[in-house]
């Protein structure tokens, strides 16, 4: 954080366009859930693991292309190419991947909101590698947030209506990869700026989701003119433009500021699936959407959560 932003930050003042940063990613990031389920439902065109694919691959040149106009170093070490590579896999292909082939069935708001849970994944497997216990209001904190996710999934587990049983596993399976990813990242720093390492993630997590669809056999892809619009605007605008306006946020504005679109997100996911796709909201996904926010503002409370914004690849 540069000396100016720091010092912002001290005296209590809120910059304006730290602001406007982070309004970008409020907005980009919500909706980027619903772009993945226009890009990949029924009748789409798009194979889930060749969307995955392709849009990850052409992001990472995107990136790392900025991060060389920018005079980054661009070049890894052989211990920083091992993390981002490592992390890349979790986040990318195992988070987003699996949020992407869950999304052909599941809505796009429920999927933000069994995805909002990544923080409080992050907490309880923070004090199993730690081996400490947790405090009792942390404790607290993980129960509600689950609890959440309970609630939320409870209809699809049983004869009601809802997504999946698959899917919602997947989705589960998501969070947890993201959570994993996040730490593996925040315990194995890298000298790379954040969007030279964020364009190698995106690097590895391509190829791998790439090799995936090889070996499933997919069909190659005939997206329509909708789902490729989808495609171009998580490539654009969900990998690149929100994810440097997160940096800038970062940067301009208190972290604590800055991390609100952890609990402002799923909200907003919700709203447009419901505005845009006609996506059911139930009583159900209030009643789960209000305490895995509560759980994951008491996660990040308590300290137990990625302060630092490395579960920030989780929504884009």
């Amino acid at each position: 954080m540069g000396r100016g932003a720091a010092s912002s930050s001290e005296a209590g003042t809120i910059s304006t366009e730290g602001l406007l940063h982070l309004s970008v990613v409020y907005v980009v990031w919500s909706s980027t859930y619903l772009a993945i389920r226009v890009a990949v439902r029924e009748g789409s065109g798009f194979p889930p693991l060749a969307m995955v694919s392709t849009r990850l691959l052409l992001a990472s040149g995107l990136l790392l292309a900025l991060g060389s106009l920018s005079k980054s170093r661009v070049r890894p070490g052989g211990r920083e190419l091992a993390v981002v590579g490592a992390s890349g896999v979790l986040l990318w292909a195992g988070g987003n991947g699996l949020v992407t082939w869950a999304e052909q069935n599941a809505p796009s708001g429920y999927s933000a909101l069994i995805v909002a849970s990544a923080p409080i994944w992050v907490a309880l497997m923070q004090f199993v590698a730690d081996g400490r216990p947790p405090t009792p209001k942390l404790i607290a904190a993980l129960a509600v947030g689950f609890a959440g996710v309970g609630i939320l999934t409870s209809p699809s587990l049983t004869s009601g209506p809802g997504p999946r049983p698959l899917d919602t596993l997947a989705l589960l399976l998501a969070a947890a990869c993201w959570g994993a990813g996040s730490l593996l990242q925040s315990r194995n720093r890298v000298g790379m700026t954040s969007v030279v390492s964020s364009g190698y993630q995106q690097l590895f997590g391509g190829l791998t989701m790439a090799l995936a669809s090889l070996a499933s056999g997919e069909p190659s892809p005939t997206p329509g003119v909708g789902p490729l619009l989808a495609w171009g605007y998580l490539v654009v605008f969900g990998s690149v433009l929100a994810f440097t306006s997160y940096v800038k946020a970062l940067k301009l504005l208190p972290t604590d500021i800055a991390m609100t679109y952890a609990y402002v997100n799923p909200v907003l996911a919700v709203l447009l699936g419901a505005a845009i796709l006609h996506e059911q909201v139930t009583g159900w996904t209030f009643a789960g959407m209000a305490f895995i926010v509560l759980g994951v503002a008491g996660v990040f409370r308590e300290g137990g959560g990625p302060r630092n914004g490395a579960v920030r690849r989780a929504q884009q």
